[in-house]
């Protein structure tokens, strides 16, 4: 199990909590993710042999944020 914390601009509200946690949530090998509105940033554990890193971000960038 990997853990990132990743840097993620744009997000305002419980809404965009809602869209990040929930399809990140939906991908296969996502044990967890938890959005810090506070501080832009977004908690993931996830099994690198299952999803890649590179998917999570697209993930996130399809919702319409930024992801560093």
């Amino acid at each position: 199990m990997e853990n990132v914390t990743l840097n993620v601009s744009g997000m305002s509200c419980g809404h965009c909590v809602s869209a990040v946690e929930g399809n990140v949530g939906k991908l296969a090998g996502v044990d967890s993710v938890k959005v810090h509105l506070e501080s832009g940033k977004v908690d993931v554990a996830f099994d690198n042999d299952k999803v890649s890193l590179k998917k999570i971000k697209e993930t996130i960038d399809d919702q319409g944020y930024d992801v560093e």
